[in-house]
């Protein structure tokens, strides 16, 4: 299991304190999907809809970037 996990409700990574996902959760998170990269796009888009929820005064189109922006 990773360090580099949500640390709620503020969305920063417990292992380096980087905005989460950060650069190394991003990095394992292709890793993991690689040969499903539609669920890699549903599972963050889930992450997307929490933080959303969490952090309500942030620009939807700035979490939409952070959360799902990065996947190819």
């Amino acid at each position: 299991m990773t360090e580099h996990g949500p640390v709620l409700p503020i969305w920063l990574c417990g292992g380096c304190a980087a905005p989460w996902p950060c650069a190394t959760r991003r990095h394992e998170l292709l890793q993991e999907y690689a040969a499903s990269p539609a669920a890699l796009t549903l599972y963050m888009g889930s992450y997307y809809v929490a933080a959303s929820q969490d952090m309500s005064w942030a620009p939807a189109g700035t979490l939409r970037r952070r959360f799902l922006g990065w996947l190819t």
